[in-house]
């Protein structure tokens, strides 16, 4: 398809959707919004007249067995992801679909399955926007020895923390049923170190659910089965450990979100204050005294372009790295072991692919 339109069709425009990949979408040459499935067929018909998408599907099926549609783009929850992928990709479609990019790694693995069943389309899951600005020249700092052999990573996730409130409503991302196994922004975060650090061997985790009641949508009281308050130790297969902490329990005091990566030659500190503002990277080398702001320099820096590197995929002009399958993959491996080890107190074995 190098120089034909792509018709793209979303199912579910929610938030994100709403935020980045239509108008991301829309930006791209030679491409047309072409309908849309949400639950309803007046949600639809909303999303129509708001965001100009073409047509109004009555039920994502009938989106993605029509011939004119080329892609979907997937902005549903995770417990929908599986079943709309395989079903694109069964009707040729190419898929780019919202993060985590499951509800497990067996969904995930199907996933991957058809993907590579399919070389002919192009899949590729919405990526962590968190350190991309900096994420090209920090991967360039560990792989030219900046800190040598890295020895232990410690990361403390704190974004949205706020104290414990048994009457705040529920966010999708504590419902089970449609988060599946993903813990708060656990898979987020591993994802992000996976780039800079590598992927897990073995996962020891500990975790609790310090509000074990929650408000539903409904205004109903609901028991919470995924932890609010998590404590994970996973070994790295390249060498060196990792230390990772997500809580979203911890107060309105807690310090912001960051990662403390220590090496045999040096240290990098990354740290996190929302989307709206670039990492702070700053460093040391041994016989340093104190440790420097890194200031990445403008020809490393990195930015949005998810929705281009989807088009620009299906043209063949370049592959997709953010993210792919089989990085998804493996962030999804871990979820279930984080899952396993929570739940037997053991520590648990990462397959490889």
């Amino acid at each position: 398809m190098a120089n034909e339109t792509i018709k793209v069709g979303f199912v579910g425009a929610g938030a994100n959707t709403a935020l980045r990949h239509i108008p991301g979408l829309r930006a791209q040459q030679g491409v047309e919004l072409a309908g849309v499935a949400n639950r309803t067929i007046e949600s639809s018909q909303t999303a129509v007249d708001k965001f100009e998408l073409g047509e109004a599907y009555p039920t994502w099926l009938h989106l993605i067995e029509d011939p004119e549609i080329d892609a979907i783009c997937i902005g549903t929850w995770p417990y929908m992801h599986s079943t709309i992928t395989l079903a694109a990709l069964d009707n040729g479609k190419h898929v780019l679909c919202e993060a985590r990019m499951s509800m497990n790694s067996l969904e995930a693995r199907d996933m991957y399955a058809a993907s590579v069943a399919n070389p002919d389309l192009t899949t590729q899951i919405v990526p962590p926007p968190h350190l991309m600005a900096c994420e090209k020249h920090l991967m360039d700092l560990i792989a030219d020895g900046f800190i040598g052999e890295v020895v232990n990573v410690n990361i403390r996730v704190t974004d949205g923390s706020s104290y414990p409130d048994s009457d705040a409503e529920a966010h999708w991302r504590q419902m089970r049923e449609l988060s599946g196994n993903n813990v708060m922004t656990t898979g987020i975060w591993y994802e992000n170190l996976m780039r800079l650090v590598g992927t897990a061997s073995s996962v020891s985790a500990n975790a609790q659910i310090v509000v074990p009641y929650r408000r539903g949508w409904d205004g109903n009281r609901y028991p919470m089965t995924i932890p609010d308050q998590l404590d994970v130790i996973y070994s790295l297969a390249g060498g060196g450990s990792v230390n990772m902490t997500v809580t979203t329990v911890s107060g309105s005091f807690a310090p912001p979100t960051e990662i403390w990566i220590f090496g045999t030659e040096g240290t990098l500190r990354i740290e996190v204050n929302g989307l709206d503002v670039d990492p702070k990277v700053t460093g040391a080398r041994k016989g340093d005294q104190v440790m420097s702001e890194i200031v990445v320099p403008d020809e490393k820096r990195g930015s949005w372009r998810v929705e281009e590197e989807f088009i620009n995929a299906i043209r063949g002009i370049e592959p997709v790295t953010r993210s792919n399958f089989t990085d998804a993959l493996k962030y999804m491996e871990f979820t279930d072991a984080v899952q396993q080890s929570w739940q037997t107190g053991k520590r648990v074995y990462l397959p490889g692919l």
